[in-house]
């Protein structure tokens, strides 16, 4: 994507394109679907020169989720990550490797969910199934 394919993306999602928005979300969508957590973005960021904070990649991550452009996974207690891809999908988390993986999207049946409480909607299901080397 070109910046300004990424500026018209922040703008249409209903933010104002900041210089640091526009970088950020640069580095997260030009490398095409992946699962990122915040620490991860910011390092990418220092690497590719942009002065950022890890305070302000928090926010720009969840200004982006809150705007649909990401989809946030809680995987572990205190471990998120963010999925540029937000169509519904499940996912593979690979445990000594801190990664996420995308199932292919079919391949898991949800039978039997329990009806919401009144006036509530079933927003998601994320399932995240979690793999480890084989013990021998």
């Amino acid at each position: 994507m070109t910046e300004t394919q990424i500026e018209q993306r922040v703008r249409k999602a209903g933010l104002r394109p900041t210089r640091q928005r526009i970088a950020l979300a640069e580095l997260l969508f030009d490398k095409g679907d992946r699962h990122l957590s915040a620490e991860e973005l910011h390092e990418e960021a220092q690497a590719a020169g942009v002065a950022v904070s890890l305070a302000t990649v928090y926010n720009a991550l969840h200004q982006f989720t809150d705007a649909g452009l990401l989809r946030i996974l809680a995987v572990e207690g205190a471990r998120t990550y963010f999925d540029t891809n937000t169509s519904d999908h499940h996912h593979f988390f690979v445990e000594d490797e801190n990664r996420l993986v995308d199932i292919d999207s079919g391949t898991v049946a949800l039978h039997n969910l329990p009806e919401p409480p009144e006036g509530m909607e079933i927003a998601n299901v994320d399932v995240i199934v979690r793999l480890r080397r084989k013990r021998r």
